[in-house]
């Protein structure tokens, strides 16, 4: 009997194979065939999933984001039965920082995607449809928070989940840089959140 291939593995295997190369070398000096090798794939197994370059890419950042989704979603489970918002919060932020080498890669596969972004609109479509829905996001929680009186009433959670977001964004540039490391980047977090979410 041959072996039954579980396709969905095999792309995932493909895709984190994508990110360790363009980790090391850059997203433009890695081709389908060193994606292969990396992979321990041939090459015509490699292009039965994915025709062109590009549609790795586009598998390969939907794949990443899926990863980050389900650690966050881990994490926040392990915190409490019933976390607050302040908490689920804290957690997305922080899981957002470039701190160990899965996040780092990711952060470092982004900063590729969004220079390819500039020029490709079928690219910057993928990269940017995920923030509406972290700021959707945000904003439930944080009128959540305001049902509860932990966040003054007078507070526009639309806007306020746009400064998060903004905040997080622009910390994990200097971390990736190594700016400041990042214990100092979450207590900006932190100060910020504690402004916000009132005892």
């Amino acid at each position: 009997m041959p072996k039954k291939v579980d396709q969905d593995e095999r792309r995932r295997r493909i895709a984190r194979a994508l990110v360790r190369l363009a980790t090391e070398r850059g997203l433009e000096a890695v081709s389908l065939r060193q994606v292969a090798t990396e992979a321990g794939l041939s090459m015509g197994a490699v292009q039965h999933y994915f025709r062109t370059k590009d549609e790795m890419l586009l598998y390969a950042l939907q794949y990443q984001s899926a990863e980050r989704d389900r650690r966050i979603t881990e994490r926040v489970r392990a915190i409490a039965e019933h976390p607050s918002p302040k908490d689920i919060v804290r957690t997305c932020l922080a899981e957002l920082l470039p701190v160990d080498e899965i996040t780092r890669a990711e952060q470092l596969i982004e900063i590729a995607f969004f220079i390819r972004a500039v020029t490709e609109p079928e690219m910057r479509q993928v990269i940017t449809e995920g923030t509406p829905k972290l700021i959707e996001f945000f904003a439930g929680l944080l009128r959540t928070a305001q049902e509860a009186g932990d966040v003054a009433a007078d507070r526009d959670p639309v806007q306020e989940a746009h400064l998060l977001w903004s905040i997080a964004d622009s910390l994990r540039t200097t971390v990736i840089l190594e700016e400041r490391p990042a214990d100092e980047v979450m207590a900006t977090i932190d100060y910020h959140l504690d402004r916000l979410f009132r005892p």
